[in-house]
């Protein structure tokens, strides 16, 4: 009788987390469909008394939240597929290919871990300005072009790789190159999905850096975007809520659609 009982309190407990954690995001989804000042009201209601698209409509057709979409789709992409390519290729490099002061470069590259990122913007930001990269979409990819936890992720999870099988395919002739295309990066494909989603969530969520670096309207993305429109609509709270119904869902059905990927990239290395 106790195995049984326990089972029910532990799911009972994870339950009520989920509950309290899930609330917030649907009572959001329910505002974003109420009447303009309907969400103001005291009690404030659970769910619409008329559910309506209006805030939806407003958003993209006289917000331009279309606009702003699509540049975090554009930008969270290029990031994602541009940062995978380096990382992996540094991962790789620091996990299997000697060269002298691999390990020295390793370890000072994970004591920089350690400094805020929030340290490190100004003088990023001077020199985007002196290479004359602010408000272009190329002051956002160079600094995301690599991740010290993307390479340590990636260096950890290749070192799984048998040594004997990267040998075996030198003594039939194949080069680094076909090595690492042929046999390294299907191996690595937990790691590679798990990485793609930490890496496309960071740049869509990221409000800080775009905001600095960007000035044109017309290049901002999501967040940024829907700060610079609760200024403009401080009281509109249904409308405010479309707008992050917009941001969060597309994130969150990736992570649910990718989810067993990302839970096997996470746990493969220490299983192996």
């Amino acid at each position: 009788m106790k195995q049984p009982i326990a089972t029910a309190v532990v799911n009972g407990l994870l339950l009520g987390i989920a509950a309290v954690s899930l609330a917030p995001l649907l009572w959001m989804l329910s505002v974003s469909f109420m009447s303009a000042g309907e969400a103001s009201t005291f009690p404030p209601p659970l769910f619409p008394t008329h559910a309506t698209l209006a805030n939806y409509r407003e958003l993209f057709e006289r917000a331009g939240m279309g606009r702003y979409f699509l540049n975090s789709v554009l930008l969270a992409s290029a990031v994602t597929l541009i940062s995978l390519l380096f990382n992996v290729m540094a991962g790789y490099a620091f996990a299997k290919l000697p060269f002298p002061g691999r390990e020295p470069i390793f370890k000072a590259m994970l004591a920089a871990l350690v400094i805020p990122g929030q340290v490190a913007m100004m003088p990023l930001f001077l020199m985007l300005k002196n290479m004359g990269l602010v408000n272009t979409y190329g002051g956002i990819l160079i600094p995301g072009l690599a991740s010290i936890f993307g390479i340590f992720m990636v260096r950890q999870y290749a070192r799984t790789i048998p040594d004997d099988l990267i040998d075996a395919a030198r003594i039939d002739g194949a080069g680094e190159a076909r090595i690492f295309f042929s046999i390294v990066l299907p191996l690595l494909k937990p790691v590679l999905v798990t990485l793609a989603i930490f890496t496309f969530l960071g740049s869509w969520n990221d409000f800080m850096w775009p905001l600095i670096v960007l000035t044109d309207n017309d290049l901002y993305t999501l967040p940024v975007a829907l700060s610079a429109l609760s200024r403009e609509h401080v009281q509109d709270n249904e409308l405010m809520m479309a707008g992050s119904v917009v941001t969060v869902l597309p994130v969150l059905a990736l992570f649910l659609l990718m989810q067993r990927y990302y839970i096997q990239g996470l746990l493969m290395g220490s299983v192996k």
